[in-house]
């Protein structure tokens, strides 16, 4: 089983900018899709940002559009997401997510991915 581990969160002023790693192990990251997710207390996990195995393919949540990046080291097996001009409302629990195959429906669903962290808290103050 694949096993994903996320870095990289803090705490930061609105405004901000944090970078969240994801390092894959046991299996090469270009085998999965893979998406980054959050979840604020008391709300629902939230799909943020998803990207296919062959980099063909990479969808963000509206939320985030024109803020956060996804990419990619394959030499480091290694998923990131840039999180740029960061508000209070990013605010949460960050976990990256993998599975083997193409996506069924939507992406940014969590019921798509079979493997998650643990996840990395990013804390945006006003």
């Amino acid at each position: 089983q694949v096993q994903l581990v996320e870095s990289g969160g803090g705490s930061v002023q609105a405004g901000g900018s944090l970078r969240l790693s994801c390092t894959v192990s046991k299996y090469t990251v270009t085998s999965y899709y893979m998406g980054w997710f959050r979840q604020a207390p008391g709300k629902e996990r939230e799909g943020v940002a998803a990207i296919s195995a062959g980099l063909a393919s990479i969808m963000y949540a509206d939320s985030v559009k024109g803020r956060f990046t996804v990419s990619r080291d394959d030499a480091k097996n290694t998923l990131y997401l840039q999180m740029n001009s960061l508000e209070p409302e990013d605010t949460g629990l960050y976990y990256c997510a993998a599975r083997t195959v193409p996506w069924s429906s939507n992406r940014l669903s969590p019921l798509q991915y079979t493997d998650w962290g643990q996840g990395t808290q990013v804390t945006v103050s006003s």
